[in-house]
């Protein structure tokens, strides 16, 4: 039996809330794709068809997800509304929770703040 579309996209959205690592592309020198990324990816997807549809869920992750699921949310919800995500990155850049980010092979740690900040 296969998974309803809603279902998958609930699931997504469940992983990306618990995301501990922030990766829009491949990692380490091989380029692997995070579990986490992909479950972005298809979120991305997602909001591209039915975003309106699912913006109550990515403010739910903004407020409530990890560290890397709120970083997840704020860059879904850029698709929808470029306006909503830079008051969301306003209100994240005094979030000193620590995130770890992924650029090709290069790991980094930094707070949310610090993220959010350069994202403004």
């Amino acid at each position: 039996m296969s998974r309803k579309p809603v279902d998958v996209v609930q699931a997504r959205l469940r992983e990306l809330a618990g995301a501990d690592t922030v990766a829009f592309g491949g990692v380490g020198f091989v380029g692997e794709l995070l579990p986490v990324t992909e479950a972005y990816r298809e979120l991305a997807a997602a909001v591209a068809r039915d975003g309106e549809a699912l913006r109550p869920q990515l403010e739910w992750l903004v407020e409530h997800g990890s560290p890397a699921g709120k970083v997840y949310g704020v860059t879904l919800l850029r698709e929808l509304d470029p306006a909503a995500a830079r008051e969301a990155w306003r209100r994240l850049a005094g979030d000193r929770s620590e995130v770890t980010t992924f650029s090709g092979c290069v790991m980094n740690k930094s707070t949310l703040a610090e993220y959010a900040a350069s994202q403004l």
